[in-house]
């Protein structure tokens, strides 16, 4: 006769406690044992010149909803010339996210030789249960190693944070296709609509829907994004050209010529974007600025922005998106840029799409001869030294009706990681 063998009761409920003493501590679990379902922003004032820079507090905020990932919330990439961690009270590593800042562009051009400035920027964690430290890095140019700027001490019962309702605009969703903590949350902006032009601002972001998910790999991952529309009115129509002294007041006071470049165009204050969508789901921005002037510009885990009416609208808005989402280098070298040793070429660039073979394997050594994937000499501004996968991608030039194999995986890796 078999026999049935009952493990003792204290071994049974010691095997499940474990169990669950396990699952407690994985990823999945670790946002609800220390984040509440809000968001905390962190506002910073980044300052300084081409030699050194220095990171300032500016001010916390309490936001409705955190619609970022939840099963985890670190980040596998080591993108980004900045990134900021979040830590427990005991220690533990919550968070970790990359990002760029248009303060670390212009520092790298000719005016930040002689001259200090500084520039916003707004970066967001859900909304602790418990006291927390935030830790902001810098990555150096010389080594490519980090080194801390600033470290914040965050207690969710400190009164100095600020839950006001901050405006009413209207975010209205264009595309849903499930709960925001496991899809990538795209918002769109306006700026420079007036309140009479919100119907186009609709129709253009359609528009610029439509543009992505035409273009692979979006086209196949289009059930994991939600798309947003935030309908800001400005008070005038356009946007600021400062080399045709066109002035105009508008929502997010953005601009062409940035950095004396005619056609980049950027919203300057990073802090105003932030505050606008203060209520909105979102692990992406960007603005679409109603002009018929072309420029844009994007930048890792900040915003992208882009004019809304020319006959390149469509390819300068998912090239843009390109550097905002998935972290993407520019591939071209011959077009004038204001930037001055962009990249320094003993090191392998932290982008996935160019390199200068110092780290190669690091790379895409594992696509080599497949869609013409190879090392085409040219890229990130330079004409020498750095390499890019194939002789044209949309991270090169506005011809090209496809990403190359090297980006189109890049893209799909930061899509696994806000639905995976």
């Amino acid at each position: 006769m078999n026999r049935i063998k009952i493990l003792p009761l204290f071994l049974t409920l010691s095997f499940f406690c474990a169990l669950n003493a396990i699952a407690q501590n994985s990823d999945e679990f670790i946002y609800d044992n220390y984040f509440t379902p809000e968001r905390a922003r962190i506002e910073l004032v980044f300052g300084g010149d081409a030699s050194e820079q220095h990171l300032f507090l500016a001010g916390l905020y309490r936001e409705p909803t955190w619609s970022g990932p939840r099963k985890t919330l670190v980040e596998p990439f080591n993108y980004g010339e900045y990134r900021y961690e979040v830590y427990s009270k005991d220690g533990k590593l919550l968070m970790k996210k990359g990002f760029n800042t248009l303060f670390q562009e212009w520092r790298t051009t000719p005016e930040a030789k002689r001259t200090k400035r500084s520039f916003t920027g707004s970066y967001l964690i859900p909304f602790p249960k418990d006291s927390i430290k935030v830790i902001f890095y810098q990555r150096s140019w010389v080594d490519g190693n980090y080194s801390s700027l600033l470290t914040i001490d965050i207690s969710p019962e400190d009164k100095a944070i600020n839950g006001e309702i901050q405006n009413s605009h209207k975010t209205i969703p264009i595309r849903v296709n499930g709960d925001s903590w496991n899809k990538v949350d795209l918002l769109f902006i306006a700026e420079g609509y007036t309140i009479d032009q919100m119907n186009k601002f609709l129709n253009d972001v359609n528009k610029f829907t439509g543009y992505l998910i035409e273009t692979e790999p979006y086209k196949s991952r289009h059930e994991d994004l939600n798309i947003w529309a935030l309908c800001i009115p400005s008070e005038e129509s356009g946007t600021d050209i400062p080399q045709n002294n066109i002035w105009k007041n508008t929502a997010l006071s953005s601009n062409f010529y940035t950095f004396s470049l005619d056609r980049y165009l950027t919203a300057p204050d990073h802090s105003l974007i932030a505050a606008a969508a203060w209520a909105s789901p979102y692990d992406i921005i960007y603005v679409i600025v109603n002009t018929e002037k072309y420029g844009g510009g994007g930048i890792y885990n900040y915003y992208g922005l882009s004019m809304s009416d020319h006959k390149n609208e469509s390819e300068v808005f998912v090239h843009e998106l390109g550097h905002a989402f998935a972290g993407l280098a520019d591939e071209y070298y011959s077009s004038a840029v204001t930037y001055e040793e962009f990249y320094n070429l003993s090191l392998e660039p932290w982008e996935p799409n160019i390199t200068t073979k110092v780290d190669f394997a690091s790379k895409w050594i594992d696509l080599m001869g497949k869609d013409s994937v190879g090392l085409y000499e040219g890229g990130g501004y330079t004409a020498k030294g750095i390499f890019r996968p194939r002789e044209d991608c949309k991270m090169k030039s506005n011809v090209s009706q496809t990403f190359c194999p090297v980006c189109e995986r890049a893209i799909n890796k930061m899509i696994n990681f806000y639905t995976k």
